[in-house]
């Protein structure tokens, strides 16, 4: 189990980082492969009753606290697109996930026995750029056990724009053997399945263990239906009511 560097290794690592040289994380070729619309699933129950004091894109450090959190330090990143290929920019995405133990920020999804890592943030949000890329640090998810449903390592992913929850799905570790028996991997086709399995790769260099996540999000839209119909449409972020809630 690795631990999140200092808040000053966090500070400069995050400043180095600009979010032009992202593309490094993405294996060559991968553009090709990414008009396969990403398949959309239920947001689950365990989307944040409550948003964390901090809400930035690193979820290992709560503001500057000296402590970080617990779990396999990752750098997940990608790119958001129209069906076209055209990258979404300005789009809003959250993420958010489990601790180490298993247990969300959302008060519902706690484990009894096991406390919540309070230094864990367990919820992010970025604004993509112009080439639609994005960055969050976190950490690799774990499968657990919650309210009678076990479930795969996973990770939960939002997308909104111009006020209105456009995408929802979950992003899964490629190959983790949990993924077989659970009740979402059941459910979806095959090759759908495939837009949301992700390589957690080590990353070259590091000295902590850290990893790498890259993957695109194909939206189910052309650049046309994303632009705002009226300026009712732009006092903040709709979830879809279609997206809500379920066991998963």
């Amino acid at each position: 189990m690795r631990y999140a560097s200092s808040s000053a290794d966090r500070r400069r690592f995050l400043n180095a980082l600009s979010i032009a040289s992202l593309a490094a994380f993405a294996p060559r070729g991968a553009f090709a492969q990414q008009l396969m619309e990403t398949v959309e699933t239920t947001e689950g129950p365990f989307y944040p009753d409550k948003l964390p004091l901090d809400t930035d894109n690193d979820l290992l450090i709560l503001n500057d606290a000296i402590t970080p959190a617990v779990g396999e330090i990752t750098h997940l990143t990608g790119r958001v697109f129209t069906s076209s290929g055209l990258p979404v920019r300005n789009a809003f995405i959250e993420i958010w996930q489990t601790d180490v133990d298993g247990s969300y920020v959302h008060t519902g999804g706690r484990q009894e026995k096991k406390p919540y890592d309070v230094n864990f943030q367990g919820y992010g949000r970025f604004l993509s750029d112009a080439k639609g890329q994005y960055y969050f640090r976190t950490i690799k998810p774990v499968e657990y056990t919650l309210n009678g449903a076990h479930r795969c390592p996973h990770i939960h992913v939002a997308v909104s724009q111009n006020g209105r929850r456009i995408f929802t799905s979950q992003f899964l570790i490629k190959g983790h053997p949990a993924n077989v028996g659970d009740g979402l991997v059941k459910r979806l086709d095959p090759k759908a399945l495939q837009t949301i399995l992700v390589d957690f790769t080590p990353l070259h260099g590091s000295k902590l263990g850290e990893l790498t996540a890259n993957v695109d999000v194909v939206l189910g839209k052309t650049y046309n239906e994303l632009q705002p119909m009226s300026k009712d449409s732009l006092k903040g972020t709709a979830k879809s009511t279609s997206q809500r809630g379920g066991r998963l």
